[in-house]
């Protein structure tokens, strides 16, 4: 026998009686039932805490679970661990018995309903959403407003008609997607079942996170904004809107929504701002404790973790437990690579001294091949310059050889958990935290000026966190893309405790490339074409690209393992059947080279239909990607040429006095195209997120409008149409 106690708790059975134990403290978590079933082919149930006010829950899986005195609800049942529900062990000792109070249940639920909480919920990709999430729930807090702020995929969904008042912060991925932690949430909403009044009464506020040079601009906060208002909830102020392109970022529409949303939510919910809306608490109140705790661990303890294990399934096991800890992890990350790449060439495929570096880079599969489809998509997570990361280890007076984990302070949900490898400190600094690329957030600047100790700094940092530097921050910052290892040696004064440093330094990102080879031609490879990114800033600082830096640095003589993710992309997989419209300008044929790979095989047996194909460049002499490729597939009886129905044609657009781009050479094409479209051909769209995306699909309908003899509005509802079908995609990045 095994005793479980927790306050008002006392749980006895049989250890073998117990399938599952686990104890979390979530801010808003629903109670479940689960039914499972043992090897021998018995069943018993699980009662799974999900959602809980405060307090503590224990779940328990038992053989039968009973429940005496009165039909008890879910929302009864969120009341264990409030000394509401007496647990003992039953007479036959298979089971547990729960007594409930249900008047001092029904006392204890009203007083929670006179003090409910505001709920903050975001959806998050990069990170973005749960940085302006956190900052409107600071807000909250220095109001002493009380409020719940949850990843939309720790929420469940079916309570949101309970809720008072509901500020959500999402952000649009691709074109017009929806966040991975998005995804089971607004299927839900999107049930037939729900009527137009299940959300009455409940107060709500979206604001969404983009970038206007996409077509689908904050799309998701719009098509979220309106179902909330088709299920009958009250919008509290008119949707706020970010965008990238902003001078200043979201924060430029976020500061101004932000001082309407509590001006308006504390006139039709004061209740939730007891001081009034004008009473701030003091900051001082408010920065005590950051949200990871670091464990530091014996070396000699520390050896024997990876003692047996080979040297590649050690670096996996130290990414994995270094990047699952780290506070900037989305819910939908994986930790782990699913593999580890060789590089095996790195070739220039533009001319030097022409303004442009592109590289055609092949990698091997080292631990094990990964399938893949054409469209699919690259992440790797690149190195940092090392005497980088020794300068920022030096600058905060870390020990780099030290072993750490670390771990949230609070536990949120019942999957939080810490790290279960302890790492090396200058290792997970090197693999988590980018300390000399991304520029960090207003945030930091707060939290910077609490720790420094020269007045001058002080006020500095004060000025920068403030609404009126807010501009000022901008130039000083984001403009010229200070490093947090750069902004670190502007203020001297500042010593961060590196709990801080974990979880306000921006986390070392993957990076995302259209892979541009088939699977079938290349078994155990991968090919990226990588455009190696370069600036100056405003002030004459040279700045370049992390990612694509570090691999047109690498060379393929050196032993060098680089972890990789594999994930679907925008682009689908296309039936060797399906004539195909490719639009890839400069790097955007990535994928199609991929495309036209795969279909020059699947030709060798079986018939196929045709390709036509659009590439545009600046200059023939200099940019001119993958030109051999191109012309072989495009002549006799290439997949690419007009003899079997298809075509490649290219743009040059500074060759000639009159600028040429993709668009003007696809309307050259207008009467084969609409030909292509009427036999129910497909169009891929890839490159740049500017204008061309719109200016493409302007060009179709043009054509749709011209060669159908319909009218302009007729023509996009034909293309929107052919997006619908699955017959109109785009894959742009800015």
């Amino acid at each position: 026998m095994c005793a479980f106690l927790f306050p008002s708790i006392t749980i006895l059975c049989p250890f073998w009686y117990i399938s599952r134990v686990s104890i979390c403290d979530p801010k808003i978590i629903p109670f479940g039932r689960d039914v499972r079933e043992n090897d021998d082919g018995s069943r018993y149930s699980v009662f799974c805490g999900k959602r809980l006010v405060g307090g503590r829950t224990l779940s328990v899986a038992c053989r039968k679970l009973f429940i005496s005195g009165i039909a008890i609800d879910l929302d009864i049942l969120c009341l264990v661990g409030r000394g509401l529900l007496h647990v003992q062990k039953s007479t036959n000792e298979r089971s547990i018995l729960v007594e409930v109070d249900p008047h001092l249940a029904f006392q204890k639920k009203m007083q929670e309903k006179q003090r409910r909480k505001l709920m903050i919920l975001y959806a998050t990709q990069t990170g973005n959403a749960l940085d302006a999430a956190e900052r409107l729930a600071r807000q909250a807090d220095r109001r002493a407003c009380p409020v719940t702020l949850l990843s939309i995929h720790q929420y469940d969904p079916s309570m949101l008609s309970l809720e008072e008042a509901v500020i959500f912060v999402v952000s649009t991925t691709g074109q017009g997607d929806t966040p991975d932690s998005m995804k089971v949430f607004w299927k839900f909403l999107l049930q037939r079942n729900l009527s137009n009044s299940w959300l009455k009464g409940v107060l709500y506020a979206v604001f969404g996170l983009g970038d206007s040079g996409y077509p689908k601009y904050n799309f998701v906060a719009k098509k979220l904004d309106k179902r909330l208002m088709d299920l009958g909830g009250t919008a509290i102020v008119e949707r706020g809107l970010g965008d990238d392109q902003h001078p200043s970022g979201y924060e430029g529409s976020l500061d101004p929504w932000m001082s309407s949303l509590w001006r308006m939510l504390n006139t039709v919910k004061p209740e939730f701002f007891p001081n009034g809306l004008d009473v701030v608490i003091q900051d001082t109140v408010l920065i005590d404790q950051p949200k990871v705790q670091i464990t530091y661990h014996n070396i000699e303890n520390v050896e024997s973790h990876f003692s047996t294990a080979s040297d590649l399934t050690c670096h996996n096991i130290q990414i994995g437990s270094a990047r699952s800890v780290h506070p900037g992890k989305s819910s939908s990350d994986g930790s782990r690579p699913d593999c580890f790449l060789k590089m095996v060439k790195n070739h220039p495929l533009t001319r030097l001294n022409r303004g442009r570096d592109v590289r055609h880079i092949e990698f091997e599969f080292v631990s094990h091949a990964i399938e893949y489809d054409v469209g699919d998509v690259l992440e790797i997570l690149p190195g940092q310059d090392l005497a980088a990361v020794d300068s920022f280890i030096r600058r905060c007076n870390l020990d780099p050889d030290s072993f750490i984990s670390v771990n949230p302070r609070e536990l949120d949900d019942c999957s939080a958990h810490g790290s279960k490898v302890s790492v090396k400190l200058r290792t997970f600094v090197e693999l988590t935290m980018d300390v000399a690329s991304a520029s960090p957030r207003r945030y930091f600047f707060e939290v910077m000026s609490f720790f420094a100790t020269a007045e001058h700094e002080i006020e500095r940092l004060k000025y920068f966190a403030s609404p009126e530097g807010r501009d000022d921050l901008y130039q000083y910052n984001q403009k010229e893309r200070r490093t947090v290892l750069e902004v670190l040696e502007d203020f001297p004064s500042v010593q961060m405790p590196f709990e801080w440093l974990v979880q306000l330094v921006p986390p070392l990102k993957t990076r995302a490339f259209s892979i541009s080879s088939s699977q079938l031609a290349h078994p155990n490879q991968v090919h990226l074409t990588v455009n190696v990114v370069s600036w100056t800033t405003p002030y004459q600082r040279k700045k370049k690209g992390l990612c694509s830096s570090w691999l047109a640095a690498l060379d393929p003589q050196d032993e060098v393992y680089i972890p990789a993710w594999f994930h679907k992309g925008s682009l689908p997989k296309p039936s060797p059947s399906l004539p195909l419209i490719l639009v890839g300008p400069g790097t955007g044929c990535a994928p199609f080279r991929g495309f036209v790979e795969e279909r020059a095989l699947q030709s060798k047996t079986n018939p196929t239909a045709p390709i036509i194909f659009f590439f545009g460049c600046r200059n023939e002499d200099g940019d001119y990607l993958y030109r051999d490729f191109w012309l072989s597939h495009s002549q006799n009886t290439g997949v690419l040429s007009e003899a079997l129905g298809g075509g490649f044609y290219v743009a040059f657009s500074r060759d000639q006095p009159q600028k040429v781009y993709v668009q003007h050479k696809i309307r050259e094409q207008s009467q084969r195209i609409w030909n292509l479209l009427a036999e129910g051909a497909a169009v891929y769209i890839a490159g740049s997120s500017t204008k061309m995306p719109t200016d493409v699909t302007s060009a179709f309908e043009e054509i749709v409008s011209k060669e159908n003899e319909v009218s302009r509005d007729a023509a996009i509802r034909w293309i929107k149409a052919l997006e619908k079908s699955g017959k109109y995609h785009i894959e742009a990045w800015s």
